[in-house]
């Protein structure tokens, strides 16, 4: 679990330096690309490109193109429309899509994720019942598809793991997942990027190099090597500790003029409607929830 809680802590600072230093300031799809340019620089020289099997290849460029290439695309996107502590509290839903996406890998329906689902986008209202425009509302269901891709990413990359074992060390067949995420963004940022938003200040390049090699090369392999490590329940709650600590850090730091009242009455919202969905898991044997 160590690697989780590291990467968490990450994760805490990196959304309040994206919405700081890069959100309307850098293009999203340059800031995106970058970052995963940078990780695979780190990964690739060290990827095994025999004695892998092929299918394991395929299915990391696949994970790598869901996990960060989407994930990351939506996430800067959502930046342009909403706050950080919106940010923040909208990816509370990931582990609502980890147990949705296991379900259905294992054929199962579960009504309490379906009424988890219903509440969250109550507590969104909650947050922002006065601004309720397109713009908020297509900010949350961009995060909404951020989170589906990178828990899609987690489950499938443990099922991953398990299926195709080997001798190599995680690191060794890592490099897919960056080659599988630079497929979906080099092409977003040639046709949609805007090289007019380049980064000028020093600040700007020097949070792309932390989030290029701390926050991607180290963070996404640290995270999935810790996710095959720890039961699904555990990985469910690790999914969400980045949120109260990245919280704490914006709101104490850098954000002085948020409204807390509104913000806490739809985050808790959004809180019951994990606790909810996690229900219906605590039904399933432990057998079944540890293969996430």
């Amino acid at each position: 679990m160590g690697y989780l809680l590291f990467v968490t802590l990450i994760q805490a600072f990196s959304f309040s330096l994206i919405g700081v230093y890069l959100a309307g300031h850098v293009d999203s799809y340059f800031a995106v690309l970058i970052r995963v340019v940078l990780a695979g620089l780190v990964f690739i020289p060290l990827t095994r490109w025999r004695q892998v099997e092929p299918r394991f290849m395929r299915s990391m460029l696949l994970i790598g193109a869901l996990q960060f290439g989407v994930t990351y695309v939506c996430l800067y996107l959502s930046f342009r429309v909403l706050t950080v502590p919106e940010v923040l509290l909208f990816t509370i839903l990931t582990p609502l899509h980890v147990t949705l996406i296991e379900d259905a890998l294992n054929r199962r329906f579960n009504p309490w994720a379906l009424l988890a689902a219903l509440i969250a986008v109550l507590g969104a209202g909650v947050i922002r019942y006065d601004g309720l425009d397109g713009d908020f509302l297509g900010g949350f269901l961009l995060l909404q598809l951020a989170n589906f891709t990178y828990a899609a990413g987690q489950v499938l990359y443990k099922h991953l793991v398990a299926r195709y074992p080997s001798d190599l060390p995680h690191y060794r067949r890592f490099g897919y997942f960056y080659l599988g995420a630079l497929a979906v963004v080099l092409p977003a940022f040639l046709i949609f990027g805007n090289p007019q938003h380049l980064p000028e200040a020093p600040t700007q390049w020097i949070v792309l190099l932390f989030l290029g090699l701390c926050s991607t090369a180290l963070g996404m392999y640290w995270w999935n090597k810790g996710a095959c490590m720890v039961n699904g329940g555990t990985l469910a709650v690790m999914n969400n500790l980045h949120v109260p600590l990245g919280l704490l850090i914006n709101l104490l730091i850098w954000n002085q003029h948020e409204d807390f009242t509104r913000l806490l009455i739809g985050g808790g919202v959004i809180v019951a409607s994990v606790w909810i969905s996690r229900l219906g898991v605590r039904r399933v044997p432990e057998s079944v929830s540890g293969t996430r």
